[in-house]
């Protein structure tokens, strides 16, 4: 850190929970800016997003990201395998990583908490998946993700939605979830795992480096961001109405007493699947199959000083 005041650069996604994060991230300028130096950057697209994420590290103590997992998946793909730790203020509808990491979901309040994190040198190195897949950066080597790479029924809600031109907001995603659930049907998995090939009827598949997605579905409960292991859930061959039963117990991980329900644990996950997209932390990744790997320690983050984290499973002494 440079002596005296920290230098953040600041990156807004203005496009976070229908433009709020606009005026989210002027408020956490102005409250940053009382104990640190901080540099302000907002792209009008992903592109520019990327570019600005490239750079902001640069000069900097830490790379600060105001917005929803969406800005938080290109800043992990930008600061992968480097120094300059990432701080979360969640603005977007989901916020599942800085959940997972135990920022207070109170914008002010979480800046309060990184700065207090960054003068206490409270830096944690989380894991990330890796994939051989599309990168976001056109010079980049694979695609990193931080909290779940999904495929199957809710990767197939993903692609309808962002097919749809009407309506707007969360009734697009409620339709495309309705519209899914018509055409729903098992496709044949098949799960390479660091000992073991599964081939089973699933509905879904969820690799989990953290515990949840979808803004608080405990899809992974016990998956931790620091212990090298992916955990994986499968969800077999379904009706419609149990799926639709099992979807409100996600938040609590109701799910896992469903006999349908098969969970397991790898560094390594290849999956595979006829007909099926994958994505990762609410973003697009491709085409099945993906094999992704488990990166130890591959990200520094900033993590609000005090009990333990829910996607982490041990403390640490700040300066650790």
């Amino acid at each position: 850190m440079s002596l005296g005041r920290p230098r953040v650069s600041l990156v807004v996604n203005p496009a976070s929970n229908k433009g709020a994060a606009v005026a989210v991230g002027a408020r956490v300028a102005s409250h940053l800016s009382r104990a640190a130096e901080v540099r302000v950057f907002s792209g009008r697209s992903q592109a520019e997003s990327v570019s600005i994420l490239a750079h902001a590290g640069e000069d900097a103590d830490a790379v600060v990201v105001c917005g929803g997992d969406g800005i938080v998946h290109l800043a992990v793909n930008a600061l992968a395998q480097g120094e300059v730790p990432l701080g979360i203020i969640p603005a977007g509808t989901g916020n599942d990583t800085a959940t997972a990491l135990g920022i207070d979901p109170d914008p002010l309040r979480a800046a309060d908490a990184l700065l207090a994190a960054l003068h206490a040198k409270s830096v944690r190195r989380i894991d990330l998946g890796h994939c051989d897949a599309v990168p976001v950066s056109p010079n980049a080597d694979g695609r990193w993700w931080v909290t779940m790479l999904y495929a199957g029924f809710d990767s197939g809600v993903n692609e309808r939605a962002n097919r749809m031109r009407w309506p707007s907001g969360k009734r697009r995603y409620d339709l495309a979830i309705a519209a899914e659930m018509l055409r729903l049907r098992s496709r044949a998995l098949t799960l390479q795992l660091d000992d073991q090939t599964i081939r089973t009827p699933m509905t879904l598949v969820a690799i989990g480096n953290g515990p949840q997605y979808g803004g608080g579905k405990l899809m992974t409960p016990g998956a931790r961001m620091d212990d090298g292991i992916f955990d994986v859930t499968v969800v077999g061959a379904v009706s419609r109405l149990t799926l639709a039963r099992l979807a409100p117990t996600l938040p609590r991980a109701g799910h896992l007493r469903h006999p349908a329900v098969t969970t397991y644990r790898s560094a390594t996950v290849t999956i595979e699947a006829p007909q099926t997209v994958a994505w990762a932390d609410g973003e697009r990744v491709g085409d099945l199959p993906v094999r992704t790997v488990c990166v130890a320690g591959a990200l520094a983050v900033l993590v609000p000083i005090g009990p333990s984290a829910p996607g982490l499973s041990r403390s640490e002494d700040p300066a650790g």
